[in-house]
């Protein structure tokens, strides 16, 4: 069976990183164990472009959402670095959510994904 990347004739980017095969699936799994969740792509498309919310406007942006869900989210995607919490010392309490330079990072690898999904064979285009 021929791999990819000798159909197309290019090198993999990440040949460096993951010299093997099991190698690149324990790195997919490091990914998908920081993304997986219901709610946190939806939660990164809304951070997107540099925006700074609160988390009131972002629990009106995501109507599915119940408040355990966001916090907890939010709480983990801090926790792996992708986003970062900015509490503002004031009565009533202020708390904004913005993307770390590394979660703004996601944003093209997010921007293929969906255009790989939208040209899959047979669907619908739109």
């Amino acid at each position: 069976m021929t791999r990819t990347d000798e159909k197309v004739r290019y090198a993999p980017k990440s040949e460096g990183l993951y010299p093997t095969p099991g190698a690149a699936a324990v790195g997919v799994e490091n990914v998908l164990r920081i993304l997986e969740g219901r709610w946190k792509l939806v939660i990164l498309f809304h951070l997107f472009g540099g925006k700074i919310l609160r988390f009131s406007e972002l629990e009106r942006a995501i109507p599915g959402i119940s408040q355990k869900m966001l916090i907890q989210q939010l709480r983990q995607m801090e926790k792996d670095g992708i986003v970062r919490r900015i509490v503002h010392h004031q009565v009533p309490p202020k708390v904004e959510y913005a993307l770390t330079e590394w979660g703004q990072a996601l944003c093209p690898a997010l921007d293929a994904l969906l255009t790989w999904a939208s040209e899959r064979p047979g669907a619908a285009n739109g």
